[in-house]
């Protein structure tokens, strides 16, 4: 099964399904990963509801971050921003299916990181992150 989910990561970093930029935006936010060096942009567009419509990313980094990148914001769209908020870690581990060291779990959760703080500001995300 590992390897089914070394397969998706690989794909989605190689060939990523919602790569790029909306603009305009409802939503922007970007940061990156000093520790490695991986960045992360992520806008969205949303309706009169708080549905997100539209979601993209841009970036550059590994292939764990990127793929994460990829797969959290297709996960997104039709999503209310309240719904966003209760997304947690655990969603991208199991996203990604596969075991991560502490090193390639910041990685992989820069993309959360770069999403919540966008819509809800960096201070709190910290602190329900723990990072």
């Amino acid at each position: 099964m590992d390897d089914f989910y070394r397969e998706l990561i690989i794909d989605r970093y190689k060939n990523p399904q919602m790569r790029g930029e909306l603009d305009p935006h409802d939503y922007s936010y970007e940061d990156d990963n000093p520790l490695c060096g991986d960045e992360i942009r992520i806008d969205l567009r949303v309706d009169d509801d708080s549905r997100i419509t539209e979601a993209a990313f841009t970036g550059k980094g590994c292939a764990i971050s990127l793929a994460s990148a990829d797969l959290l914001v297709e996960s997104i769209v039709g999503k209310t921003l309240d719904e966003i908020k209760t997304l947690s870690k655990d969603d991208i581990i199991e996203m990604l299916g596969i075991e991560l060291g502490p090193v390639r779990l910041k990685c992989a959760l820069l993309s959360l990181k770069v999403l919540k703080a966008g819509v809800y500001g960096l201070d709190e995300l910290e602190e329900e992150l723990m990072i």
